[in-house]
């Protein structure tokens, strides 16, 4: 997609800080990062959610991510890293390319606060879970 900003870093019209790059990855630095080292994993390949990318992709971007999450504490001395990736705009999805973020955490850092749960009623985990197990048969 031409206007797609990760696809102009994939095909080096924009600048990144490159971290890995195979066929189908790219792993760069994000530009606002939330905690210092804060990275991105897309596919090379623009699919605009999670849903979209081949599950050959999704194993390659598997094997980056567990790369970079552990290059992340190694070299950063980070007690931990959440790998998130925002699906859709009501998920906090910004630019329509599929992407992991990797941040890198610290205990206490408050980066990004666990928020209130929501505790199902009577019956309604077990309804949930039978329609889900039976939309993914």
């Amino acid at each position: 997609m031409p206007d797609c900003i990760f696809c102009q870093i994939v095909d080096g019209k924009i600048p990144s800080a490159k971290i890995k790059e195979s066929d189908t990855v790219l792993a760069f630095l994000d530009i606002n990062p939330v905690s210092k080292g804060h990275c991105l994993v897309i596919p090379k390949a623009h699919y605009a959610t999670f849903a979209d990318i081949p599950a050959d992709v999704l194993t390659d971007m598997g094997k980056t991510l567990q790369q970079i999450g552990t290059a992340v504490e190694k070299v950063l001395g980070n007690e931990g890293y959440n790998v998130l990736l925002n699906n859709g705009r009501a998920a906090g999805q910004l630019i329509d390319h599929a992407h992991f973020h990797i941040v890198p955490r610290n205990t206490g850092d408050g980066v990004m606060e666990w928020p209130e749960v929501h505790p199902y009623s009577e019956g309604e985990m077990e309804n949930i879970r039978q329609a889900l197990a039976e939309a993914v048969s």
